[in-house]
């Protein structure tokens, strides 16, 4: 039992979700910029969805030092955010005739070993400035599609914390019982 009515954040820098995310922003900004025309509403929408899937794994980390609840339904709002992403690339691929990477493509299995090896942005840079747009939209499902899969894990792990440890208010009366024993 914690003898603190706050909570550890940690730090979301390290966690593997996030530094996806980031690299999923980048990628989707770099693509919005070379590949889609100036005045789309498609790259506000694209780059707003990826850095709301970013912004709210920070600001939930953030949230769980007194909540969570906020952390859960923030970091909920990141995975919510990448799979409207991963819709917009599926349109992309979709709407110029460009196949989308079969689960159990020769393709797939290279992202998912790259991704498993890989978290850092600047080395997915590299790869996608060499890459025509239909392979980066490709990449980006399948990184976006990892993500959902670790946030998921998050999440469930989240909902864990909470059934053992309850809320903030749970967390009080307990320490305040527990004081006025003394």
């Amino acid at each position: 039992m914690k003898d603190s009515i706050f909570t550890s954040t940690g730090n979301y820098k390290n966690l593997i979700v996030y530094q996806k995310a980031e690299a999923i922003y980048d990628i989707t900004y770099y693509f919005c910029r070379t590949y889609l025309r100036r005045g789309d509403r498609t790259i506000d929408q694209m780059v707003q969805a990826a850095r709301s899937g970013k912004q709210n794994i920070v600001e939930g980390s953030a949230a769980s030092v007194t909540s969570k609840e906020t952390e859960i339904k923030l970091k909920n709002v990141a995975k919510a955010s990448m799979l409207e992403l991963l819709v917009d690339y599926e349109d992309f691929l979709r709407t110029r005739e460009h196949p989308v990477w079969n689960d159990d493509s020769k393709e797939v299995q290279a992202m998912r070993r790259l991704c498993r090896e890989h978290n850092d942005s600047a080395f997915y840079m590299s790869i996608i400035k060499t890459r025509p747009p239909a392979t980066i939209a490709n990449m980006a499902i399948c990184m976006i599609k990892q993500f959902d899969y670790l946030m998921f894990r998050i999440l469930k792990t989240l909902e864990k914390q909470f059934l053992a440890e309850g809320g903030m208010r749970e967390r009080m009366t307990r320490l305040r019982l527990q004081e006025r024993r003394k």
